[in-house]
């Protein structure tokens, strides 16, 4: 039986984990790998880990981190940053990550989500989507390079077709409300389910539990994914790696069944 799922995304600029708004100024939070030790104490659903700098940087996905953060994690894990072949995304399975993320390179080359996905299975196949909504809010764009590019495609149209190539989920990022702590895009979440029927993680805006329950109320079975709401606390942003308690979990869950 299908569950919802509560996933920590953690973003990794020059080795450091970090946090940005509106993907800008990263604050540097800790260590990857002891936040990875600490949410496997606290028995994560699922663990996102991007790379911002490989795909911008054009350089390959760091092999040696990869692996090391693998052999650590107790939970799936997805990577991305900086994978442009189905070749790369079959040797990072390899190194036991359970699902490799593309962005930039799907939008560059819609094809390559059909060779990834025949190299390593559907399942181990997420794309990621950076959606900001469109001058006049009428639907929203993909955009690329940690959100530095818009690539003038419309997100729900291109998550349709990546769907039809091959991709094994969809992690569609609100670009707007990354960092924000508002709570999650309805409107968007409510849209992309009714264009596919893959499974879904939603990211950008995540504050607080109650903001997940609204999603799974509203959307019912996906991911709920976030970053900020698990590695700061309180008012003032202090940086303390979190994550719900079962019964927490639970709760939030009950509302889908």
């Amino acid at each position: 039986m299908l569950r919802p799922r509560i996933i920590p995304c953690l973003l990794v600029h020059q080795g450091g984990l970090v946090k940005t708004v509106g993907f800008k100024d990263p604050k540097y939070v800790g260590d990857p790998i002891n936040a990875v030790k600490i949410f496997n104490e606290k028995e994560a659903d699922e663990l996102i880990v991007v790379d911002m700098d490989a795909t911008v940087n054009g350089v390959e996905p760091d092999y040696k981190a990869i692996e090391h953060m693998a052999l650590e994690c107790r939970m799936p894990l997805c990577y991305g940053g900086g994978v442009q072949t189905a070749e790369q995304a079959k040797r990072i399975i390899g190194l036991g990550v359970e699902k490799v993320s593309i962005s930039a390179a799907a939008v560059d080359r819609p094809e390559l989500v059909s060779e990834i996905a025949d190299a390593v299975g559907r399942q181990s196949v997420v794309v990621v989507i950076d959606a900001k909504k469109k001058m006049l809010g009428r639907g929203w764009d993909v955009t690329t390079r940690n959100a530095g590019r818009n690539a003038k495609v419309d997100a729900l149209d291109f998550a349709a077709r990546v769907a039809d190539l091959g991709a094994g989920e969809i992690v569609m990022n609100s670009v707007d409300l990354d960092g924000k702590m508002t709570g999650y895009d309805l409107d968007l979440a409510r849209r992309l389910r009714e264009r596919v029927r893959i499974p879904i993680t939603m990211l950008g805006g995540a504050g607080s539990l109650d903001h997940m329950g609204e999603l799974f109320r509203a959307c019912g079975v996906m991911g709920a994914a976030a970053g900020s709401l698990f590695v700061f606390k309180g008012q003032y942003r202090a940086v303390l790696i979190n994550y719900p308690k079962p019964a927490e979990k639970e709760a939030l869950f009950a509302a889908v069944r």
